[in-house]
């Protein structure tokens, strides 16, 4: 009998623990569920991957390009300018240039929310309001 209470024990201390790890689990953003995670994760690919063209675009041409000329001249290698419900726009002024990824926001009461984020000519990544 002490045998079978002390295999109850182990298993709900495992479950305890198991449940507090799941509910530490990582999220690239402060809000967002752990299934995001790959998706956002591509849209970061995405815009380091139109910023990167823009560069090299810029330096080619003196001058910026559109999203709709960097894809039709095959200098990046999206198919589509949207990625899991994230759109992308391109902003440039001289030599300086924003790409942000916009995502409507989640239905009212949803504890997900869906950050939009943008790139500058800095390459850095960060989230805009």
């Amino acid at each position: 009998m002490k045998s079978l209470i002390g295999i109850l024990v182990a298993a709900a201390l495992f479950f305890v623990i198991y449940r507090a790890y799941l509910k530490k689990m990582p999220t690239t953003d402060e809000g967002t569920a752990p299934t995001q995670a790959i998706s956002l994760t591509g849209v970061r690919s995405d815009l380091l991957q139109i910023a990167q063209a823009e560069r090299g675009y810029v330096a080619t041409n003196g001058h910026c390009g559109t999203l709709d000329e960097l894809l039709s001249s095959n200098t990046i290698s999206m198919a589509r300018s949207e990625r899991d419900g994230y759109s992308y726009s391109l902003e440039c002024s001289g030599g300086e240039f924003t790409v942000t990824a916009h995502h409507s926001p989640a239905p009212a009461g949803s504890p997900i929310r869906y950050p939009n984020l943008a790139i500058d000519s800095s390459m850095q990544v960060h989230e805009v309001n």
